[in-house]
């Protein structure tokens, strides 16, 4: 069964080609240690809600741009292991690669699909 990391996180608007460079960076690591696709998507359409929202959840400020992403997995044990990879991965140290947004509020998460759809080709 698949598996999902998805992630929501504030990134200053100034930074987004920055943001993409720091993506691309980080998202080949996780390809190479088994995610099988990874989508980084730029807050385009993104409501202020009355109780809560995407904003909310990461303490956006007005000179921010809510981040949605995802990677997927073929399965928990491919993640688990790749995962713990990618932790250890120089690659994606603070010092090579350094992450152009806040990180204390990065919100993030595993997930196990329960229900999939898929349009036709």
């Amino acid at each position: 069964m698949p598996y999902v990391d998805g992630f929501v996180l504030a990134v200053p608007t100034a930074n987004r080609q920055k943001f993409i460079e720091h993506a691309r960076a980080c998202d080949a690591v996780f390809l190479e240690y088994g995610a099988t696709r990874v989508m980084e998507c730029w807050g385009d359409d993104v409501p202020t809600g009355k109780v809560t929202d995407f904003f909310r959840a990461v303490q956006a400020k007005d000179d921010e741009t809510v981040v949605f992403s995802w990677i997927e997995w073929p399965d928990k044990a491919t993640r688990d292991a790749g995962m713990a990879k990618v932790m250890e991965d120089p690659r994606l140290s603070p010092e090579a690669n350094p992450m152009p947004f806040d990180g204390k509020r990065l919100i993030y998460g595993g997930f196990m699909p329960v229900v999939e759809i898929a349009g036709r080709d």
